[in-house]
């Protein structure tokens, strides 16, 4: 198996499964040192496998070498901490139980997720330290996604390492008030996991199934227990399950993303469509209403259209209104402008994003710079449309993005 085959397929989807069961049996107060042992642990996979081939139970080896470097390791503390005290008796720490691996995995990561989502952490620290410590992410990864600086979220890590160590295994012993009260941030997370997994943001895969995934196994799991069930819970799950039916379409044979018209729609998942309908009806019981309902809405009138041009865009951009009443945010206004240009053409969808201005956080994103582009050279305003290109690129996190705006804005010089 190839490193890069290792690191996706092991590293990324087993360590937030290794990091909670370990948290669970040692405390949360260990975190730092479970990562470590995990991490280690991935190092020496990376070594052993490469030499020898992958075990038979990959998941469990790395598992045993992991819990082995962390006893060792709480020992040595152990140890240091007598001697510091001028402690001669020696106290050995206790082994926990042998774990049954892959029966304890799905109720311990969602555990763990609850945790990194303690009222205690600002929402921010929640988000970093659940995407770093659960999925695997990297801090340019979180970055990339929270539209911050690296240090920013590695200052956010820290501060959440430093409250969830004064905290215990208890934790894991949340009263349904607590576990309500951190559902949103769960779902945070969770929408974050599958929206990295659908559009990659650094690396050379474009798209990480394995990823989007495990957010539909954890939503699934949340939407099916009678304590974290909700229609907030029953939108988000809808809105995976309509993204990942058109997944694979939107690859060519390369490996390179296909635009929404270039989709072969042939090729899209009616049974995961399907599934996606039903939980977004099931989302519907009750009077709540979140940015998941919408989100799923606008996905479910792609899914259901039998063409780019007979999208209903009309409700595709009242879904889009919604959205912004919910969860206000310049990225909404400016797919609804988008969708306003497919409705009623591309100078409505300028017409509303005039007087507006990319926010410092969005302003070095490629998603503004591209509109722009998109909406002038429709326009016929070629010149403005070539500088807004030439910035969409520049500012292009992956090859695949760069190959695909280059496709839709045109890849000859506009000016």
């Amino acid at each position: 198996m190839r490193v890069l085959q290792l690191i996706d397929n092991f590293f990324r989807h087993e360590y937030g499964r290794l990091v909670s069961t370990l948290v669970r049996q040692v405390g949360v107060g260990h975190l730092a040192a479970v990562e470590d042992a995990v991490q280690a642990a991935l190092m020496r996979a990376l070594e052993v496998w490469t030499r020898h081939g992958q075990p038979e139970n990959p998941s469990a080896w790395l598992f045993r070498v992991a819990r082995n470097q962390l006893l060792a390791e709480l020992r040595q503390k152990a140890r240091r901490e007598q001697i510091l005290a001028g402690q001669t008796e020696s106290h050995v720490v206790a082994e926990p139980d042998e774990p049954q691996f892959a029966k304890e995995v799905p109720d311990d990561l969602l555990r763990m997720l609850f945790v990194c989502c303690s009222e205690a952490l600002p929402p921010e620290s929640q988000l970093a330290t659940a995407l770093k410590t659960l999925c695997g992410f990297s801090v340019g990864e979180i970055a990339a996604r929270l539209f911050t600086t690296e240090a920013n979220v590695y200052k956010r890590i820290q501060r959440a390492r430093t409250i969830l160590r004064e905290q215990s295994a208890t934790d894991y012993d949340l009263r349904r008030r607590e576990m309500t009260a951190r559902l949103p941030g769960v779902h945070r997370v969770l929408y974050l996991m599958f929206t990295e997994g659908h559009l990659a943001s650094q690396g050379s895969l474009p798209i990480r199934r394995e990823l989007c995934e495990e957010a539909i196994r954890l939503t699934t799991l949340l939407v099916t227990h009678p304590v974290t069930q909700s229609p907030a819970g029953c939108a988000l799950l809808a809105l995976m399950h309509l993204h990942a039916a058109r997944m694979g379409a939107r690859e060519d044979a390369e490996g390179g993303l296909l635009l929404l018209e270039e989709q072969d729609r042939g090729r899209w998942d009616s049974r995961q469509i399907e599934l996606g309908i039903q939980w977004l009806a099931a989302a519907a019981e009750g009077d709540s209403y979140s940015r998941y309902h919408a989100e799923a809405a606008i996905a479910a009138e792609h899914c259901l259209a039998p063409s780019l041009a007979a999208t209903r865009w009309d409700k595709v951009v009242e879904a889009y209104e919604l959205l912004e009443r919910v969860s206000p945010s310049p990225l909404h206004r400016l797919n609804r402008a988008l969708a306003i240009a497919e409705w009623k053409g591309a100078k409505a969808g300028l017409t509303a994003l005039h007087g507006h201005e990319p926010p410092a956080w969005l302003a070095g994103s490629y998603l503004w710079a591209a509109a722009l582009s998109d909406l002038h050279r429709r326009a016929g305003d070629l010149p403005t449309a070539a500088v807004h290109r030439s910035s969409a690129l520049a500012l292009a996190p992956t090859s695949a993005i760069r190959a695909l705006l280059r496709r839709r804005l045109g890849d000859v010089d506009l000016g």
